[in-house]
């Protein structure tokens, strides 16, 4: 494995253990629950008793969750940009950005500009926790840019071409350059049965299930956390 390779991996696994200890609870908590009762950010959270009922997570993951947002967003909120720098953080080796506008847009489900705390946890919670159907459901509302509910050839190419300049120069082997379009082709034949070109949410859903890897990468998150 390249030097390169292992520094990937290196920055996944310290992403994976961060995680794991925000959703543990092993990293400071200390009257986390007085700063998100009494804080005086521009942005107040919703009561922990609500989001604790809306997400899969605890009360004290809640809390926990919150410190770190806090300290990575004071105002309570997180534009696009700091969202951007923050993300590109965990892939330093390629170019995030793309790749990191299309995550915001699906963090950002009242499309006002900006993730909120309540944001940020629903959808971590779906992606962590949620059932599979709702998993590919998340994902399927990445894929569909425009949110006009298909999917199209140019859309889940945009979202390949930015998974590729993410990964940047750990790609192996080198890609050329028209080996997102080709990759795009395969993935669409598959998924698009009736041929009308476009990917409904069906099609996606049934497509996803019924491919053993994409499955597995389902799993990720959960096998860590």
């Amino acid at each position: 494995m390249s030097s390169c390779r292992k520094r990937c991996k290196r920055e996944l696994l310290k992403f994976a253990q961060y995680l794991f200890r925000f959703i543990t609870g092993t990293l400071n908590a200390d009257s986390v629950e007085d700063e998100l009762e009494l804080s005086a950010a521009r942005h107040r959270p919703e009561a922990l008793e609500q989001l604790e009922a809306q997400t899969r997570f605890s009360r004290k993951e809640l809390q926990i969750l919150y410190r770190g947002f806090k300290n990575e967003c004071p105002s309570g909120v997180v534009n696009e940009d700091t969202f951007k720098e923050i993300y590109s953080q965990f892939f330093p080796q390629g170019d995030a950005s793309t790749y990191a506008h299309f995550l915001f847009d699906a963090f950002d489900t009242d499309h006002n500009g900006s993730v909120s705390f309540e944001d940020f946890v629903m959808g971590l919670s779906i992606l962590l926790r949620g059932t599979v159907q709702e998993k590919l459901n998340w994902a399927f509302n990445l894929y569909d840019i425009n949110k006009d509910g298909y999917v199209t050839k140019e859309e889940m190419l945009d979202i390949i071409k930015s998974i590729y300049d993410m990964m940047g120069k750990c790609t192996y082997p080198t890609l050329k350059e028209e080996t997102p379009r080709q990759h795009v082709e395969i993935f669409f034949q598959k998924m698009d049965k009736n041929r009308d070109g476009v990917v409904t949410i069906d099609e996606f859903i049934d497509c996803c299930q019924n491919d053993e890897n994409i499955m597995k990468s389902m799993q990720l998150f959960e096998n860590v956390i």
